[in-house]
């Protein structure tokens, strides 16, 4: 048998494609953990863990995502002032009507690795409320949700 190199990628050896997801399609834990490895560029064979491979991710409609069960009244965000006795607490469906991209990418930072990494892959994250998007010049591929 040949003796097998370890293949580890380049951040120069880099390529990243733009898709898009519609999120009407589908609820917000499927939506989530088809972005998040998307982002990761875990569903590419060139993954390498401590390189940043990963694709823009366009997310629209996401005013309209599925939510199951009674996540809308009972799932809670928190977040705290920095004051004593500053914490306070949103349910999901207060978070969808202010704006919808919150509970979308919080969703997603869940999925991710908390590591330096973490920031830049985010920023690849695109969350539209409507279906309109900007990014018509990348020539986005659309992609499903299974």
């Amino acid at each position: 048998m040949k003796n097998m190199k370890t293949f580890s990628q380049k951040p120069a050896d880099v390529t990243r494609e733009w898709v898009v997801i519609d999120a009407s399609e589908s609820t917000l834990g499927r939506i989530s953990t088809l972005a998040a490895t998307r982002l990761l560029g875990k569903h590419k064979v060139t993954y390498t863990p401590h390189v940043d491979g990963g694709d823009y991710v366009i997310i629209i409609n996401a005013g309209k995502v599925g939510i199951t069960g009674n996540k809308l009244e009972d799932k809670k965000y928190y977040h705290h002032t920095g004051f004593p006795g500053g914490i306070k607490e949103k349910n999901l469906s207060k978070v969808m009507a202010d704006d919808p991209a919150v509970a979308i990418t919080a969703a997603i930072r869940g999925m991710m690795p908390s590591n330096k990494l973490r920031p830049g892959r985010l920023m690849r994250l695109k969350i539209y409320a409507g279906a309109e998007h900007n990014h018509e010049a990348q020539k986005p591929t659309k992609i499903g949700v299974k």
